[in-house]
């Protein structure tokens, strides 16, 4: 099956799963109801649990921007009721693991400069990914990508589309950390944040809320991505994951609402429907 092309690109897919981390918002199921407005926004920054699926000794080499990935993958698959590694995932980050990088280029302006094998292991953009098929023995594809700004629309552009060509669940897992001086300056980035969604063709998705994908060629205006609740639109201007919160506050709520993401030079506009009304999938 291929996505509909007639009159722009859509995309239909089911949610089967979620997982989220962030200040306040530490599991999917614990922060439904803030995410509802049912239970007052706390910003309180907790850092993302050791991965258990890592042996100990490649558990000590992850870092933060890897646990936080690793976290809200594993709680979306076990959602979704899929073993984690069990289907195809796409893992997207605008700052990757900024920590690294900064440790790395400050080890090579040393006069006799003694890179760590474990610093370079870790130092590339898809780290996570690998980690997560380390940990899961999986050995579908995982794609990695990083789109500034821009990441989130890109990336779920990317999960969605998979999952209808492919006709199979795909996991979708977006984080970013913040960079640490002198990085911060190049893209600064507010709170840690990651989200996941296992993501499938409409039709074969009898629970959950849909999803419907667009790309337009005109930029997303500010107002049309930012959270229905004030307290979270701070974290959503400061982190490019974070500018899922809008479409996480729908997906939670049950309720549907149009949202846009940035894409580059255009937007990803998402609609979110409850399962009820979803309409059925691109032919």
């Amino acid at each position: 099956m291929q996505p509909d092309l007639r009159g722009g690109f859509v995309i239909r897919v089911a949610v089967l799963g979620a997982g989220l981390w962030g200040p306040g918002l530490p599991g999917w199921s614990d922060s439904v109801p803030v995410l509802r407005g049912e239970r007052p926004y706390a910003e309180v920054a907790v850092p993302p649990p050791p991965p258990a699926m890592l042996s100990p000794t490649e558990r000590r080499r992850t870092g933060l921007a890897v646990r936080l990935a690793l976290t809200v993958a594993a709680e979306a698959s076990h959602a979704a009721g899929i073993a984690p590694g069990g289907c195809r995932s796409i893992f997207a980050t605008a700052n990757g693991d900024g920590a690294v990088i900064n440790a790395l280029l400050g080890t090579l302006a040393e006069a006799e400069p003694q890179v760590s094998p474990t610093l370079f292991h870790n130092s590339v953009h898809n780290a996570a990914a690998g980690y997560w098929s380390i940990g899961t023995g999986s050995q579908l594809s995982a794609s990695c990508l990083g789109c500034h700004d821009a990441t989130f629309g890109a990336a779920l552009l990317a999960a969605g589309a998979e999952a209808v060509v492919e006709q199979a669940p795909v996991l979708l897992c977006v984080y970013d950390a913040p960079l640490p001086f002198p990085l911060d300056a190049t893209h600064p980035t507010r709170d840690t944040f990651g989200f996941a969604l296992v993501l499938a063709p409409a039709a074969d998705g009898g629970r959950g809320p849909h999803l419907t994908l667009r790309y337009a060629g005109e930029p997303a205006g500010s107002g049309e991505r930012m959270p229905r609740l004030p307290a979270l639109r701070p974290l959503a201007a400061g982190n490019a994951a974070a500018r899922s919160l809008r479409m996480l506050e729908a997906i939670a709520r049950g309720e549907a609402d149009r949202m846009h993401a940035e894409m580059l030079d255009g937007r990803l506009e998402i609609d979110v429907a409850p399962c009820s009304t979803a309409p059925a999938s691109a032919g």
